[in-house]
């Protein structure tokens, strides 16, 4: 037999005969030294037999790492299961997508600077012979003649009025007849200003601006919404937003005229519901400006005053229409 494989030591008993502790550590010695000398078989543990018909398998081969998008179908488990490559794919995507973004940052002048010089080069290669047509003849058939002579029809006077809706008119069909040439083209502010006494055709004049500005395609229907403050104005905290964003609504796709709009600020009082009513229609006149035109009118020393007062206002408004009374003479 194996030396060592018989031997037994019950450290309890040796206890209970009280053997010397020099004896103890001898023995000790000895079986170590035995151990060493035998087969390592005769201390394995009995648990050891309970495994003996598991099958061994590597690290990272067991099935539940296999790749099986069919096996969590379920709603709660929809899409939390993909290969790693297609994760690591979209991550270098994100890091593609931010070294490019910065990129672009780094040389913005450039880009600006190449895209200037593209857009001169447009220009200058572009021959002399290419019919670009005449302002006259956009306006006539478009219509736009038609509307100013009903304009001159309606209105006796206000010559410098009229003169200015045409100058208005001839500078957004210039602007179409460059893009029909392959120019880019901004879309200018329409917001305007109109100035001057009650009654001398200020509502007149937006009507047929906002028919022009519709048959140009620069609003869809080209109606007006006459507002006053009350209209856009609440009572108590809460009121004003929605009486504003109604009326807004209504104007949507035309023109949006406010009569006396310095009436919307009021200087003497810091907590005049006026304020928010202006706030909303700074917002839509700036990000909503190609589908809703809005006239501020009034008296031309408050309009001032009011600009004055809301600079962010007057920065939005590109058109200033003065109405001055004429004299007797222009009826002769």
């Amino acid at each position: 037999s194996t030396p060592g494989a018989d031997v037994s030591i019950n450290l309890t008993a040796t206890r209970r005969n009280a053997l010397p502790a020099r004896e103890v550590t001898m023995l000790a010695r000895a079986v170590v030294a035995l151990a060493l000398l035998g087969s390592a078989s005769a201390f394995t543990p009995i648990s050891a037999g309970r495994h003996a018909g598991v099958k061994m398998m590597s690290t990272g081969t067991g099935p539940s790492l296999d790749y099986n998008p069919d096996k969590y179908t379920d709603e709660a488990n929809a899409g939390n299961m993909r290969k790693l490559g297609d994760a690591l794919a979209d991550g270098d995507i994100e890091r593609k997508k931010a070294e490019q973004e910065a990129f672009e940052r780094e040389n913005a002048m450039q880009f600006a600077r190449e895209e200037r010089q593209r857009k001169i080069d447009f220009m200058v290669n572009m021959p002399d012979t290419t019919p670009a047509g005449r302002v006259a003849d956009f306006m006539y058939k478009g219509g736009i003649t038609e509307i100013l002579e009903q304009l001159d029809n309606d209105l006796i006077g206000l010559l410098p009025v009229k003169k200015r809706v045409r100058e208005i008119a001839a500078l957004l069909v210039l602007d179409k007849m460059r893009r029909k040439l392959g120019f880019e083209t901004a879309v200018p502010s329409l917001h305007m200003c109109f100035t001057g006494a009650p009654g001398t055709g200020k509502t007149t004049v937006a009507v047929r601006m906002g028919q022009i500005l519709q048959r140009m395609g620069y609003c869809r229907t080209g109606h007006v919404v006459v507002a006053t403050r009350d209209d856009l104005v609440g009572q108590y905290v809460g009121h004003t937003a929605p009486k504003t964003k109604e009326v807004i609504k209504k104007a949507m796709g035309g023109v949006l005229l406010i009569d006396e709009a310095y009436y919307l600020y009021n200087a003497a009082n810091d907590r005049d519901y006026g304020q928010e009513s202006i706030e909303i229609l700074l917002n839509v006149m700036e990000k909503q400006q190609e589908d809703l035109i809005v006239v501020l009118a009034g008296y031309k020393d408050r309009m001032d005053r009011f600009f004055s007062f809301i600079p962010g206002m007057s920065s939005r408004i590109g058109n200033h229409i003065e109405y001055v009374v004429g004299s007797a003479n222009i009826l002769k």
